[in-house]
């Protein structure tokens, strides 16, 4: 998928979100900026000279950008932050004399490292810029593809929560299918059939159309690559319109057809629609979201749910804690045996 950071407030939000990606930016980089209250930053001559365009330029996207600027961390400081900052200057710059622009300056714009990365990102005047965007691209890829080993098809699997909710999901699972053969007629579509009613309840696809948002083969298990979040809210439908089965069998006193289970279905989703339809605008805006950063993957059907990640939700995928479900399962031995033995 082309992405465009000229245009696209969404993944340039999604790159500076990436600290795992930034901190690879800028060694790679090698743009020295000036340590600040713990944090690089760069004035805007710097930032001028950097991209070799004029000071101007910059003042005009700030202008224009003022918001996406203030929260990518430019600010203007004065007072006893400017003394301080002019300090700092001297010290990182190794110079004996500070620049005379600064020097006299009531109030300085200054840049961290991410919202320097935001220029480059907007800017269409400057060759320099283009190249970082090239590089920036490049890097986010190589830093997810490092962690992944080169397959994002999984990335699901390494936050914490997913193991949990893979084995709760088992369970209830178990229990759906059961009730599918006890309280309706034997027929060779009853699973596809109503397990693609609840998909395209919850995220508006069937089991067809996910598969090929994500590329998996014929043989790839569809719940293996959902998110934790997903899983649970299949769980807690699949578990509800299991006991909504039941509860009409047991009035007939014999099986029902599939056509009565899919009428079934629809009244059981308009039943409980005021109850999931929260989880379920959450699980949307997380699937299409995660898919678009981490899988480079467009559900058409959820575009309206997409937003960018927070450095927590990038955390959680690429951080400490995240580890791949075999690591996760070997770790976690002892829980396995524990549950063996109930």
């Amino acid at each position: 998928m082309t992405k465009d950071l000229t245009t696209s407030n969404l993944h340039r939000k999604n790159i500076l979100n990436n600290n795992h990606a930034l901190k690879i930016l800028y060694k790679k980089l090698s743009f020295s900026g000036i340590m600040f209250e713990n944090k690089y930053r760069f004035t805007k001559k710097q930032v001028a000279e950097f991209f070799e365009i004029d000071e101007r330029t910059v003042d005009r996207y700030l202008e224009n950008n003022k918001l996406e600027f203030e929260e990518s961390g430019y600010e203007i400081i004065k007072h006893n932050r400017l003394k301080e900052f002019k300090l700092s200057y001297v010290d990182d710059m190794n110079v004996v004399d500070i620049d005379e622009s600064i020097q006299k300056a009531p109030s300085l714009g200054i840049f961290t490292f991410r919202a320097f990365l935001n220029v480059g990102m907007l800017l269409t005047e400057s060759d320099k810029a283009k190249q970082l965007r090239s590089l920036i691209l490049d890097i986010v890829i190589d830093t997810i593809n490092k962690k992944l080993g080169g397959n994002t098809k999984y990335i699901n699997q390494r936050e914490e929560e997913f193991l949990s909710s893979a084995i709760k999901e088992h369970s209830y699972r178990q229990e759906f299918t059961n009730a599918l053969d006890y309280y309706i007629k034997p027929n060779k579509f009853k699973y596809a059939q109503l397990t693609n009613k609840v998909y395209k309840s919850i995220f508006k696809e069937d089991a067809k159309e996910y598969k090929q948002i994500l590329n998996l083969n014929s043989k790839d298990s569809v719940r293996s690559t959902m998110y934790s979040e997903v899983l649970d809210l299949i769980s807690s439908y699949e578990n509800g319109f299991a006991e909504y089965l039941k509860n009409h069998f047991q009035t007939k006193k014999e099986k029902l057809r599939l056509s009565e289970a899919n009428t079934l279905f629809d009244e059981f989703e308009k039943l409980t629609n005021a109850i999931y339809e929260p989880l379920k605008e959450k699980t949307r805006a997380l699937m299409a979201s995660r898919d678009m950063a981490f899988r480079d993957a467009l559900h058409e059907k959820l575009k309206n749910y997409i937003t960018h990640l927070t450095p927590e939700e990038f955390d959680k995928f690429l951080g400490e804690k995240s580890m791949d479900l075999e690591e996760r399962i070997i770790k976690n031995i002892d829980v396995f045996k524990r549950l063996k033995d109930r």
